[in-house]
């Protein structure tokens, strides 16, 4: 969820839909005939010719069907301000919505784009290869076909997918939802976290993934995706209304399109960063390796297990409440939560597993972290402070867990869930 409009989307409530999408594994493989069975227009002629040689495709998912409307055109203006090139791809697929913002022709539809540079910051003016009256951007199908279709069409070596929206956290506002992320208001529809997995296990995974949304660097998210996506990217806290700033961003990229996925990585972590620090606004960004997910599973459990073996409850309750934390309280700086316990414990195996746990985080999981604290603006905007922000936060909220928390990956595969129940009795 973007900050500028948090209070307003802790109204709504969200559920899912589906759509159907174009099956690429194996077998032979026409893309004509399969454009023509979906009844899709097939792509300009400018992405026919794309060349697979391109270094990097970089995949941005925009709904701007809600009231973010001005932000995506924002940010598609600031893509075109660097443009794909002949080693890099830049494709969008942008929706928009009635009632937010008339600007640039007020057009309602859904388009893609292969992104084109221009001086012109008012107006898109990249050419649109493919425009649909209606799309469900809250169904995770369609990320599913636009990511497979802009795979097929602008082949590269190294690929990157973007989903820009509202993030949810694990609950949204005061309603009990899945975690999620594109909010469609049109539709009411969004996109749960384990159908964030689905998505990047369908289009065959993704080098880099990132969500331009809030509250979504969370332990909960990442081992969802970790299969799919060699690094992600991501905040632990809110964004502000702008998000990314993408001729940042992708300006690096374009000026050395052979970088690989890690230093890609870096780079939008740091493009971000560096924008928010200069307007002295607090925000936080990481980027994670998925490689690490698992060995990070292990030091969690261990942790897990020695502070409920040792029965210091009213300590992890007081470190649950001191914890940093961020627009939804419930999350938590796992790394802060940690030292927090550390600094009190009496324990030599929650030492031991503490230690060994931070360790983790901070030497192997959380490759590159960056936090701005904010001078703040008025009783909406209150000074901010980040420094207890460490690249990856986790659901603590100090009571019972929804129901559907034990249907997330991570729920499954580790003791969190019971350390949330300990906590909660």
């Amino acid at each position: 969820m973007k900050r500028s409009a948090i209070a307003a989307l802790a109204l709504s409530c969200c559920a899912q839909a589906a759509l159907a999408g174009v099956n690429f594994d194996g077998g032979k493989f026409d893309l004509k005939d399969e454009i023509a069975r979906l009844d899709l227009s097939m792509p300009a002629p400018a992405a026919e010719k794309a060349k697979a040689d391109k270094e990097w495709t970089i995949m941005v998912f925009v709904n701007g069907k809600n009231n973010l409307e001005e932000f995506a055109l924002k940010d598609m203006n600031e893509m075109e301000m660097v443009g794909s090139t002949d080693k890099l791809n830049i494709v969008t697929e942008i929706g928009r919505i009635a009632g937010y913002d008339s600007s640039d022709g007020d057009w309602k539809t859904v388009r893609r784009y292969l992104v084109q540079k221009d001086a012109d910051t008012s107006k898109v003016t990249s050419p649109v290869v493919a425009e649909f009256p209606k799309v469900d951007m809250g169904d995770y199908k369609s990320v599913i076909d636009f990511a497979k279709w802009a795979k097929t069409a602008y082949p590269a070596k190294k690929y990157m997918l973007i989903i820009w929206n509202h993030g949810a956290g694990w609950i949204k506002g005061p309603v009990r939802v899945n975690k999620g992320i594109s909010y469609d208001d049109e539709t009411g529809n969004h996109i749960t976290t384990p159908q964030l997995g689905v998505i990047l296990k369908e289009i065959g995974g993704v080098d880099v993934y990132g969500s331009d949304a809030c509250l979504m660097q969370m332990a909960e998210v990442d081992y969802e995706i970790k299969d799919y996506a060699k690094y992600i990217v991501g905040s632990e806290e809110t964004e502000p209304g702008d998000g990314y700033t993408y001729n940042d961003f992708l300006g690096p990229v374009a000026a050395k399109p052979a970088m690989g996925p890690a230093e890609l990585a870096k780079v939008a972590v740091d493009a971000y960063a560096d924008h928010y620090k200069a307007q002295n606004e607090g925000a936080t960004q990481s980027y994670v390796r998925a490689s690490a997910l698992a060995g990070f599973l292990d030091a969690s459990n261990a942790f897990v297990s020695a502070l409920m073996a040792s029965g210091e409850k009213d300590l992890a309750k007081k470190a649950m409440g001191a914890a940093q934390s961020y627009a939804y309280p419930e999350n938590k700086d796992l790394y802060h939560f940690v030292q927090l316990v550390l600094a009190e414990t009496q324990n030599a195996d929650v030492k031991k597993a503490g230690q060994a746990l931070q360790a983790f985080i901070s030497d192997k999981l959380v490759a590159h972290n960056r936090t701005s604290n904010g001078q703040g603006g008025g009783w909406w905007s209150p000074p901010s402070n980040y420094d207890n922000s460490h690249g990856i936060a986790v659901y603590l909220p100090g009571g019972a867990a929804p129901a559907e928390y034990a249907g997330l990956a991570w729920a499954k595969a580790s003791n969190w869930d019971d350390l949330i129940a300990w906590l909660a009795n």
